[in-house]
């Protein structure tokens, strides 16, 4: 499985993963992802980040490989500026979405279309997550925001609200899509049967990918189906204890000191180099 570098694929989150608590890639782990590459290994990232928001990572990381975003429902090749694959909310998501703000009107929340974020309600937990993203958002009501590409609806509110607007969705029964908690203050809605997991099962299908090894990274709720499609799934010591449990690997790392870098390190060692 590892007798080739050049047919391995790193696969990692970014927030908790890859980036550390103050948003940045550790020294340590760039120079690891340089020398990884350099091998002929190849590096990308699954994150729920827009094809906006993703942008200065590209030239950051040297990113080669399409990229999985949304949390699973887009694969974006940058080197052909296309997207390779897309699965966007049913047209009843906006429904959806209203009946869950009427019900909670004092959260916020944003709908993602495929180049562009629309903001419908922008608190302060709004804002954090725009300024985390970098993107200059376009705001909306939600019966306002146009039809077509609704890739996620995300919620933004206080971590002690969490367990609410969870509660409120188990007691639905909304057909077509599925809710995930992305981190302490963000809840999203994506369309039903699709995670970073499932985006990595189609990733297999890319061209030059079929006969490749997947080895996944990953920290919180909504890594742990990637890191059960990949052949090797991994999860820093910061991770979420669910997310320990699903992993293959526990690294003796965290996102603040080398956690990737860790695993390269294990990659390496199972190529023989």
């Amino acid at each position: 499985m590892f007798e080739d570098i050049s047919k391995v694929v790193l696969v990692t989150d970014m927030d908790g993963t890859l980036l550390n608590s103050k948003k940045e890639v550790t020294p340590k782990d760039r120079k690891a992802i340089e020398y990884f590459m350099s091998l002929g290994g190849r590096f990308t990232v699954a994150t729920g980040r827009t094809i906006q928001s993703f942008s200065h990572y590209y030239d950051l990381l040297d990113l080669r490989f399409p990229v999985i975003m949304f949390n699973g429902s887009v694969i974006y090749d940058k080197s052909k500026e296309k997207v390779v694959y897309t699965e966007c909310l049913p047209k009843h998501a906006r429904k959806i979405a209203i009946e869950i703000f009427n019900e909670m009107p004092h959260i916020g929340g944003e709908v993602l279309k495929t180049y562009d974020t629309y903001v419908f309600s922008n608190t302060e937990y709004e804002k954090k997550h725009t300024e985390i993203c970098k993107v200059t958002p376009i705001y909306k009501s939600l019966e306002d925001i146009p039809d077509g590409d609704w890739q996620k609806v995300l919620f933004a509110m206080s971590p002690d609200e969490i367990s609410d607007i969870i509660n409120l969705v188990n007691g639905k029964s909304y057909d077509g899509v599925r809710f995930v908690k992305s981190a302490d203050i963000f809840f999203e809605m994506i369309k039903s049967g699709i995670t970073k997991g499932s985006a990595l099962k189609m990733y297999r299908q890319l061209d030059g990918m079929e006969d490749c090894t997947f080895v996944a990274a990953g920290d919180y709720n909504n890594d742990i189906e990637m890191l059960k499609e990949a052949d090797l799934g991994a999860a820093p010591l910061n991770a979420q204890p669910e997310v320990k449990a699903a992993a293959d690997l526990v690294l003796q790392h965290t996102c603040d000191n080398g956690a990737i870098a860790e695993l390269i390190e294990v990659i390496l060692e199972k190529c023989g180099i």
